[in-house]
């Protein structure tokens, strides 16, 4: 496939793919006999797991590390898996940091909504006759 269509679907522009390229994150394209880069559909595989990398906050030096250790081949299993598993732990304590922030977040706006029902609930238990108008003055205040 061509790099329009390739950036189609994958959702990167076709700048993102030749940098990429160009940087060592996606392996440099076939050729056409007319000089244009033919992506093969696998490509598409490869692309998604990066974006998910990405999206986890992994640097792109990581990326980089974990993409020359693929071109190598066999061989690297063991490094690459560890190189994973250390990513997984610091997206599980960005989960954890998230989840607890979340919470932060759901405790104060329940505690905006709790101000709303303290509101009606004080305004409900004024008696009629004791409230007085906005802008009026007691007798003989003055």
């Amino acid at each position: 496939m061509k790099i329009g269509e390739l950036a189609k679907r994958s959702g990167l522009s076709a700048h993102t793919i030749r940098y990429y390229e160009r940087i060592g994150l996606l392996p440099y394209a076939d050729r056409n006999h007319s000089g244009q880069r033919d992506y093969d559909a696998s490509i598409l595989t490869w692309i998604e797991f990066l974006d998910h990398l990405k999206a986890t906050g992994m640097p792109i030096r990581e990326m980089l590390h974990y993409a020359a250790l693929r071109e190598r081949g066999v061989g690297t299993e063991a490094e690459r898996r560890t190189l994973l598993e250390q990513h997984r732990e610091r997206v599980r304590a960005r989960v954890v940091e998230l989840q607890a922030c979340l919470l932060v977040l759901d405790t104060k706006i329940a505690g905006y909504a709790g101000t709303e029902q303290r509101m009606k609930d004080y305004d409900a238990s004024i008696p009629e006759r004791r409230r007085k108008p906005a802008g009026t003055r007691q007798a003989g205040a003055r």
